[in-house]
């Protein structure tokens, strides 16, 4: 007999998500008031929260809030195509609830330790990095630094140079359309771009990474939808120029460079392993670790960044045994998969000041947005041409998907673009691209 299809959420049916929900809720919206003395002797009654502290506390409330927002985000028509769906919900639907006070300011406060002082937001970083690196194939990642990534630097300097530019001309500053809008934009979404630069902003610049990344997450949602729509009038380009498309091939010529994996090394790579997963949390945060002792003595640069130069030399270098790739590969999968959403409310709370992002809107600022994208399509595309990438490929694939929000972005702007078949180029943009970013970001903020 087939299986009666039921809506689930979190891999649970809903009416069973929803008794579950019910009493995560009650423990973070219901309060006891015990006696006790304060200072002076007096008995004051002060309310306290039945959500347990730390993250026992803190992942319920998440994983719910995230679950919800998710659905309601990707079952919008017009958010889930075009604005970044269930990310974009969770991050600004959290930051409502916190804004208009509905979210109760106890629970906030769990969630924020959460997030900042007990470091949920590194714990996830290293797995993303670590893994996503790790999980690549090799050739790919060594040939495509040879031919792709100059297409990739070609679209991130001119866009870098138009928003500097138009920022000059029109009173915003170059300094700060460089650094808070253009360089959020390509950095390759929320979870592995804003968040962390936020961080390397604010330990650079001694400021306070919530103030800085609410200046980027607009930036971010703009561009990612225009990514989207650039995707779909370059699509239109190339059919009224067909000199400048492949129809979905990279190379102009053929050169013989189809990279193809190893179907043993697939199936090891996707057989679920659960101690497995282990060595790769182990080994995800070492490399942390390392970041951390590097920056100690190179202290201008973050420590995400040497984490991201140490895997991307292990990879290329094979000096990690595969089957201990596979391990950081599986560790991210499930955190990916399981935990983003988690990381989006947090991001919401910890990180997201609804009204501070509300003043950031302006003409000006969408100008700003719109030519950082352009110069993301012109910049690839033209250095993409010179390496020998047909333009249309080349500025979807080393532009807009560095402009997009990473995996989700990737796949709506090959989607509009009708080029689905570019993924894999389109994943070195999310996951090199935007370690790019974060190395340059560090630098950037050396010299401007």
């Amino acid at each position: 007999m087939e299986e009666k299809k039921v809506f689930k959420l979190y891999g649970l049916p809903w009416w069973m998500f929803a008794i579950f929900s019910a009493i995560v809720l009650a423990a973070a919206f219901i309060t006891k008031t015990p006696s006790v003395l304060d200072a002076s002797g007096k008995v004051v009654k002060p309310a306290v929260m039945l959500l347990p502290k730390g993250m026992v506390g803190a992942f319920p409330i998440m994983i719910v809030l995230g679950a919800i927002l998710n659905e309601i985000g990707d079952r919008c028509p017009i958010v889930n195509t075009y604005l970044g769906g269930g990310a974009i919900v969770i991050i600004f639907g959290v930051a409502a609830l916190c804004h208009w006070k509905i979210l109760p300011a106890a629970t906030q406060t769990i969630v924020r330790n959460f997030m900042v002082g007990e470091g949920f937001l590194d714990f996830y970083i290293a797995a993303l990095i670590c893994g996503s690196i790790l999980g690549m194939n090799r050739d790919l990642l060594i040939k495509a630094a040879i031919r792709y990534l100059p297409a990739i630097i070609g679209g991130v300097a001119v866009a870098l140079g138009f928003a500097g530019l138009v920022g000059a001309v029109t009173g915003y500053g170059a300094k700060q359309a460089i650094l808070y809008i253009a360089v959020p934009i390509m950095g390759g979404g929320m979870g592995a771009g804003a968040v962390p630069l936020s961080k390397i902003f604010g330990m650079q610049l001694n400021q306070d990474p919530a103030t800085i990344i609410n200046i980027m997450i607009p930036a971010v949602a703009l561009g990612n939808a225009m990514a989207i729509v650039a995707g779909g009038l370059l699509s239109r380009l190339g059919k009224m120029v067909p000199s400048l498309t492949g129809n979905g091939q990279m190379l102009i010529a053929k050169e013989g460079e189809e990279i193809k994996e190893d179907p043993e090394y697939l199936a090891a790579r996707d057989k679920l392993d659960l101690k497995a997963m282990g060595t790769g949390l182990f080994l995800a945060t070492s490399f942390f670790a390392w970041g951390c002792i590097v920056q100690m003595f190179v202290p201008k640069i973050h420590s995400y960044a040497w984490m991201i130069l140490s895997v991307a030399v292990v990879k290329a270098l094979g000096l990690l045994p595969q089957k201990y790739e596979i391990c950081c590969y599986q560790w991210f999968q499930f955190v990916m998969k399981n935990l983003t959403g988690v990381l989006l409310v947090g991001i919401g709370v910890a990180y997201t000041n609804l009204g501070q992002i509300i003043s950031a809107f302006s003409a000006q600022y969408l100008l700003l947005v719109g030519v950082t994208v352009l110069g993301a399509i012109i910049g690839s595309g033209l250095v993409g041409r010179l390496v020998g990438f047909y333009f249309v490929e080349g500025s979807i694939t080393a532009g807009l998907c560095m402009a997009n929000m990473g995996g989700t972005g990737d796949v709506a702007v090959l989607s509009a673009a009708n080029r689905m078949e570019l993924m894999p180029f389109a994943q070195i943009s999310s996951r090199i691209g935007g370690a790019f970013i974060m190395i340059l970001a560090s630098i950037l903020l050396q010299i401007i």
